[in-house]
């Protein structure tokens, strides 16, 4: 096995072991199309996993020096167009085949950063800005190895990509709480009298409940707008947007389903949904491809 191919099994590797609906998204993909998936997958994953687990035992400056070490590093080579990083090689590869723009993985690695620092944020409008660079840019990547039949297709899939985000930052209250963080904005916390202090007693009370109807309702509104872009991909990547817009924003619903109490149960997908909404999207894209 070349050294390209062994970077692209090492980032379906990442992407099978950490992000197991994700992965399982891919696979209603064309086969051409998972490895560039999986690559740009990598990416996300390794540099996350340098500011929360991999460099767990590390001080916030230890992070940050890592995180810029390895984040410059493979923008350096992305711009050079090649790389010795394991998982650089294939990212470099991807990049270069469908033209993706190097502004996305530097957006992405400046709100890795802000994850290292940055505690909470006061308004929507300054939450904007971390999840451009966590969760947008990643739609906007994947648009050009999905097949873009509108150009609609690239605000739409930032749309979806910051819903899947928010989903999880309501799903992941009491996760956050550990690491410090509260990514729901205080503001809009404050308009349902829900204060940082309430959220670290971890009580569940009609105040917070009334805090993550609003967010919820937000995930819906980015969720119905993003929708029109699936239609504007090639028609055999579409199953696999609408499985993955169905389970990743149904995480609201299981939010919903265990009364919103975030801080004493982890609102999970179960199997058999994961297993329904990924057999119809296999049926879709078998009808497609026939």
């Amino acid at each position: 096995m070349d050294e390209l191919k062994k970077s692209y099994a090492q980032c379906k590797k990442l992407n099978a072991k950490h992000g197991k609906t994700y992965f399982l998204a891919t696979l209603l993909l064309p086969k051409s199309k998972r490895p560039y998936v999986h690559a740009l997958y990598g990416f996300a994953r390794y540099a996350d996993e340098i500011v929360d687990n991999l460099a767990s035992t590390l001080t916030v400056e230890e992070k940050a020096q890592a995180l810029a070490s390895w984040g410059n590093k493979i923008l350096n080579d992305l711009k050079i167009g090649t790389s010795d990083d394991g998982v650089g090689r294939a990212l470099i590869d991807t990049v270069n085949r469908f033209n993706i723009p190097i502004a996305h993985f530097e957006a992405f690695l400046h709100s890795m950063t802000m994850d290292l620092t940055v505690k909470q944020y006061q308004t929507y409008e300054e939450l904007s800005e971390y999840v451009y660079g966590s969760a947008a840019v990643i739609g906007l990547e994947m648009v050009p190895v999905l097949g873009v039949l509108d150009q609609g297709a690239y605000e739409c899939a930032k749309k979806l990509g910051i819903a899947f985000q928010l989903a999880n930052f309501i799903r992941d209250v009491d996760e956050d709480l550990d690491r410090g963080r509260i990514y729901l904005p205080i503001t809009e916390l404050a308009q349902f009298g829900v204060t940082r202090e309430m959220l670290e007693e971890r009580s569940l009370t009609p105040q917070i409940i009334e805090a993550l109807k609003f967010q919820i309702a937000r995930v819906r509104q980015l969720q119905a707008e993003a929708a029109p872009g699936i239609k504007m991909l090639e028609a055999a990547s579409r199953p696999c947007i609408e499985a993955a817009s169905t389970l990743y924003c149904g995480i609201v619903d299981e939010v919903e389903k265990i009364g919103y109490d975030v801080f004493n149960k982890r609102a999970k997908t179960s199997t058999a949904r994961r297993l329904r909404v990924t057999s119809a999207a296999f049926l879709k894209r078998q009808f497609v491809s026939s």
